[in-house]
């Protein structure tokens, strides 16, 4: 907890963004963080709540020691908070960035208050970490003999090939795409984490002695069989690459992109690894996203910055209640409420219960979209939600781009896979028992690959528990 009666004496504070005119001129982070002062402030509103539900199974993944951190930063001890942060999280920085922060929801504060600011008293620690000298490499003391290939460098992937290495294994991790971070360096955009951030942690995993091999596509560069051949344990960490379709009359038009594509192209033309026209830009274009979640979000900051004429997000599933209240309605659960991102104060139009019908173009370019909208019902007998289309609501919009950001089905069903012989789930992910084992014997899963798309902060606690999984086996192999 921070100070005893921190929580009725200290307002919660954030750091003001950049204002929308001026951050949409440029790629780069735009919210500063609070100083040191103003972050002990917000610590000392950490209560004595008895059960901290910010690091139970409602709040992080990770277990952060959530109250201990606050707490040390309210008494200025800001290395020993960082020592807390560091059991639980390789890389705080991420999470501090681009996590949703149930933490936050489920924080006792927010049973009629707004909760502490556990997400920026997180980032605020480990920036001055960073900048204090105190995130030292930790190289094993002792190797084991043993080697390990990851293939995939997300965060599942890092967060496993750390907590190998510094087991004592020889680890390599492979990724197909030009450098490693996965969906952190392709699919977040810059503005909100700058490739920066993952490349000065990528210099502290080198350090300690993790290997790091890109632009090589595990099945098609090097066989599955060379993998098994040349390592003990394979951990497959790709992700859930497998994105949803949109199978309507017109799909095939040009100009209907996924959002992944979209994003990892983007992100690819600002690293300089790609030219402006091998990119898909939405630079005066009538420009229409489906889907109404984070990568939509992306969706909609990036054609932004782009320079888009204008911006339609369409969503299939209904309007979030709107909430105005600090205080969390569904505590300590994530709550379905309307959220506005900073990417959506940038200016687009938003709206749900839409159903997408068909595209029509002109020269085999996309032209114009129909729709239709459509109410959900609740089915007495059954227990199910049905959707049901409105009757005379048809509509059609003239667009000129269109992004699919449906989110992602399951893990792609590859040539790796095949040649490895592994199971899937009922799902279409790639199945593993409690100790993330695949159904052939040395070959591991973990992340989104396993349990299908979910945050950052899951990806790392399942690669961390995998790396713990994989330890234990090739102690008693």
């Amino acid at each position: 907890m921070g100070k005893i009666t921190g929580f009725l004496e200290y307002h919660s504070v954030k750091a003001s963004n950049q204002k929308t005119g001026e951050r949409i001129q440029h790629y780069i982070e735009f919210t500063p963080l609070l100083s040191d002062t103003e972050i002990s402030l917000q610590g000392a509103r950490c209560m004595d709540c008895g059960t901290p539900f910010c690091h139970s199974t409602s709040g992080c993944p990770l277990a952060n020691l959530i109250p201990e951190w606050n707490d040390l930063v309210y008494l200025d001890q800001w290395f020993e908070a960082y020592e807390r942060l560091e059991l639980t999280n390789n890389f705080p920085e991420f999470t501090g960035r681009v996590c949703p922060a149930p933490c936050e929801t489920a924080c006792t504060l927010a049973i009629n208050d707004y909760p502490v600011t556990i997400k920026q008293i997180e980032l605020a620690i480990i920036e001055k970490a960073f900048k204090e000298g105190w995130v030292k490499t930790r190289p094993p003391s002792k190797e084991s003999g043993r080697k390990v290939a990851i293939v995939g460098s997300g965060p599942a992937g890092l967060a496993a090939a750390q907590q190998l290495r510094r087991s004592g294994h020889d680890v390599t991790v492979f990724e197909k795409s030009r450098k490693i971070g996965g969906i952190l360096r392709y699919g977040i955009p810059d503005f909100k984490l700058g490739k920066w951030i993952i490349d000065r942690r990528l210099e502290q995993m080198r350090a300690e002695g993790v290997k790091f091999e890109n632009d090589i596509n595990i099945g098609e560069d090097l066989s599955a069989r060379y993998l098994q051949k040349s390592f003990d344990v394979i951990l497959l960490t790709v992700g859930a690459g497998e994105p949803r379709d949109l199978k309507v009359p017109g799909r095939e038009l040009e100009g209907i992109h996924f959002a992944m594509d979209y994003l990892t192209k983007s992100n690819m033309h600002i690293d300089g690894l790609l030219k402006l026209d091998q990119s898909i830009t939405a630079q005066g274009k009538r420009v229409l996203i489906i889907g109404g979640g984070d990568t939509g979000s992306d969706c909609v900051g990036t054609a932004r910055r782009q320079g888009a004429k204008d911006i339609h997000q369409y969503e299939i599933l209904p309007k979030p209640q709107e909430w105005h209240n600090l205080w969390n309605p569904d505590w300590p659960e994530w709550p379905n409420i309307l959220r506005t991102s900073t990417s959506h104060e940038e200016g687009c139009i938003r709206d749900w219960s839409i159903l997408t019908k068909s595209f029509q173009g002109s020269h085999g370019r996309v032209k114009e979209a129909y729709f239709t909208r459509v109410e959900w019902l609740e089915d007495q007998s059954q227990g199910n939600i049905l959707m049901k289309e409105v009757p005379g609501s048809d509509f059609s919009l003239e667009i000129d781009l269109v992004l699919l950001a449906m989110g992602f089905v399951h893990v792609e069903h590859n040539r790796l896979n095949n040649d490895l012989d592994i199971a899937y789930d009922n799902n279409g992910n790639i199945f593993t028992d409690n100790s993330y084992r695949t159904s052939v014997d040395s070959i591991f899963a973990a992340g989104d690959a396993n349990i299908g798309a979910s945050l950052v902060v899951q990806a790392i606690y399942h690669g961390r528990e995998a790396a713990k999984a994989i330890d234990q086996y090739l102690q008693s192999d």
